[in-house]
């Protein structure tokens, strides 16, 4: 409403709640609704007594606007947004709704699944028509938005910065990391101030990481069909509030001390030289399809947040029921915004979108690499200067992208996964079965950082980022125990989760004691593929310890020690961890492993030693036949570091079912190698025995990686 004292605005206010003398300017789009009122709230009240409620009087563009006077730190509030009903037009409008504030920096409570917060009529199952609207009053069953002050004292932060080329990323939970750590104390177990306690810090760093992936962590809710048998979304991608951390993942109660727990994460990481990248959900909302509840977007424009088809049904491309609409731009400002706050007031590294495909779908539904939002990320002067990370495909019609998005981009490469899995695994147990695999060549091409997927546009080998497990699928340990998935605890009879996951048992399905040693191996050789390969690398969260699900796939909604990291380490987890670690400062210690731009193949320097070299098992060029051999199974990599000052490695990748001679590349320069690790060892022994080119023995599925010897 407007104040007598205060100037009327020609331009509303910047969206959501600002505070400024004598109380608070605030503005949201509703471009359709006829009224939009405040709801005041006082502290405490969960069941709506209290509430105050203050039309907004002024709008324009859609923006509905005003000033409240009094309103300061620590209000509670939501939205009553009022118009037409008619659904076949997209329009739900519903003044009996409480809506949350989509600018909300902080969220309180959580979504009580009853019929009232849904916008049309349900019955006790929450089914219903949703042609009819319901006219239940919803504010004592859906969270409040509560007014927070934005000022931190955030020091002498300074960003790491770390080059893509650099870094080592590591995908992880917030809660399942710590919540069982010992050396964590009980109360910040799982939460933003258990993320950055020393003894996880000195974990990350000891590991070589240099850069956190969170798994969401903007404000959600469960699925209420979750919570019908009585489990939860763990995983966060059921996105309730784009501007506000989670709070229950916050030690503190209050919505104050959570939104500055969650900065104070980020500013400890920074002074322990860890980025901090947020994986985020602009794809969809919880408010799922038509039928799903109307909690804030729904209620305020349906028609415009929404992508719909000409029968007012959700567009839906994300398998979550609803796909935001960033064709609209005012959706599109709402995404922009909420990514400017995470950066500028949170001091965040980066992001990595989830389905990022249904981001860049243009007016014909079809991808677009130079959609408007894609194309405002890349120019906008502070997103555009971060880490930017997409996840490349969604489940709509031609939704898998995998190296189209624009620079400066970068995308997980799920070719490098599948391949990496197929070498080491499948074709594996092709081989001991008499079968032929497929060959080195596109390991080969992976290896080298896929310039087939990111050759084009100077994106360079850093738009690759080079996994083997994920948050989403089997563990690094569980891709070599079970050849099926095993979900029964999901409660979906097993149908959900991926069923095609190129792993491999190695003869018996789940744990068996006679099998680990060799599963250790091909866990070895998964993670150093992952950590030498050129591009950017990146462990999921646990791996590194041999963390185990049981041989569930898609965890997303167990809260329990299926997710949970166990801390308590058998020695051979200790070896792994050990393993890991080394290699990444293999990574470290060596540039020509780190490398900028694509190989060349050319010669680089006048004793004819080119920049990579790809040979065979006799230690011979590598030639079309046995590259188009599907029965190759050794392939030697050769990244000359001799050119930019540096030493050389060798990697030799040997995926045969026995023990063989490897003849070790005699090529211009050098005269000697050394043996810096084996996959056969169960923790890495660094010889420093110079070895002249020539044979060598080389365990049955097994890497090696070697230097350059000192020519001192």
């Amino acid at each position: 409403m407007s104040h007598p004292s205060r100037p009327v605005r020609h331009l509303p206010p910047p969206l959501g709640m600002t505070l400024v003398e004598g109380g608070a300017e605030f503005a949201v789009y509703a471009g359709h609704a006829t009224a939009v009122e405040v709801c005041l709230f006082e502290e405490g009240d969960l069941d709506g007594v209290t509430e105050r409620r203050i039309p907004l009087t002024e709008h324009v563009h859609g923006v509905w606007h005003g000033f409240l006077e009094g309103v300061q730190v620590g209000q509670r509030y939501g939205l009553r947004a009022d118009g037409p009903w008619r659904p076949s037009e997209g329009l739900r409008y519903n003044p009996a709704k409480l809506l949350l504030d989509p600018y909300a920096r902080a969220v309180e409570g959580d979504v009580v699944w009853l019929p009232p917060v849904f916008g049309h009529q349900v019955d006790g199952s929450l089914t219903g028509d949703d042609e009819v609207p319901g006219t239940d009053d919803s504010a004592a069953f859906v969270p409040r938005c509560v007014v927070v002050d934005d000022r931190f004292d955030w020091g002498d932060d300074v960003r790491p910065d770390h080059a893509p080329a650099d870094s080592v990323i590591y995908e992880t939970h917030v809660r399942s990391l710590t919540r069982l750590h010992p050396e964590v104390p009980e109360e910040l177990r799982g939460t933003y101030a258990g993320m950055c306690h020393p003894a996880v810090i000195r974990h990350l760093t000891e590991l070589g990481v240099t850069a956190v992936e969170l798994l969401p962590v903007q404000a959600f809710t469960s699925e209420p069909e979750l919570v019908k048998r009585g489990a939860r979304n763990y995983w966060g991608y059921n996105t309730l509030g784009f501007f506000a951390p989670h709070a229950p993942y916050a030690a503190a109660s209050d919505p104050q001390r959570g939104v500055d727990e969650f900065k104070g994460m980020v500013k400890l990481l920074h002074a322990a030289g860890i980025e901090v990248i947020l994986d985020v959900v602009y794809n969809h909302t919880a408010e799922q399809s038509r039928r799903g509840a109307t909690l804030s977007w729904r209620g305020l424009d349906n028609r415009a947040y929404y992508r719909l088809d000409e029968r007012g049904h959700d567009v839906d491309v994300t398998g979550c029921g609803n796909t935001l609409d960033v064709r609209h731009a005012m959706v599109c400002r709402m995404v922009l915004d909420s990514l400017r706050y995470w950066v500028q007031e949170c001091h965040v590294d980066g992001f990595r979108f989830d389905l990022a495909v249904a981001l860049g779908r243009g007016r014909g539904d079809d991808y677009d690499p130079d959609h408007p939002f894609l194309v405002a990320l890349r120019t906008d002067p502070v997103l555009s200067q971060v880490k930017l990370v997409a996840e490349p495909w969604d489940v709509g019609l031609h939704g898998w992208r995998t190296g189209q998005f624009p620079p400066p981009f970068s995308e997980w490469n799920d070719r490098f996964r599948d391949t990496a899995r197929t070498f080491w695994l499948q074709d594996l147990a092709a081989v001991h079965a008499d079968h032929p695999g497929h060959g080195v060549q596109e390991l080969a091409t992976r290896m080298a950082g896929s310039q087939d997927l990111f050759g084009a546009r100077d994106r360079g080998p850093s738009a690759s980022v080079n996994f083997v497990a994920a948050h989403d699928g089997f563990t690094l340990a569980d891709l070599t125990r079970y050849n099926t998935k095993h979900n029964e605890a999901n409660g979906e009879q097993n149908h959900d989760g991926n069923s095609s996951n190129r792993s491999w048992n190695h003869g018996v399905e789940g744990p068996e004691e006679a099998l680990e040693p060799l599963r250790r191996r091909s866990m070895r050789n998964l993670m150093a593929t992952q950590l030498l390969a050129t591009g950017v690398p990146m462990i999921n969260g646990g791996d590194e310890l041999g963390r185990t699900q049981g041989g569930n796939n898609n965890a997303y909604c167990q809260d329990n020690p299926v997710s949970w990291l166990d801390w308590d380490l058998e020695p051979w987890q200790e070896d792994l961890l050990a393993t890991t670690a080394f290699l990444s400062h293999l990574r470290r210690e060596f540039p020509a492993l780190r490398q900028r731009s694509f190989f060349t193949g050319r010669e680089v320097h006048d004793d004819g030693s080119t920049d990579l070299g790809w040979f065979d098992a006799e230690g011979e060029p590598m030639r079309s036949p046995a590259w188009e051999d599907r029965s190759t199974r050794t392939l030697q990599m050769l990244l000359n570091g001799a050119w930019i000052g540096h030493r050389s490695v060798l990697i030799v990748m040997h995926g045969g079912a026995e023990d063989t001679k490897v003849t070790l590349p005699s090529v211009p320069g050098l005269t000697a190698y050394e043996l810096l690790w084996d996959s056969a060892f169960e923790r890495p022994q660094p010889t420093g025995e110079p070895i002249e080119p020539g044979k060598v023995s080389v365990t049955a599925a097994s890497l090696q990686v070697y230097r350059a010897a000192d020519p001192t």
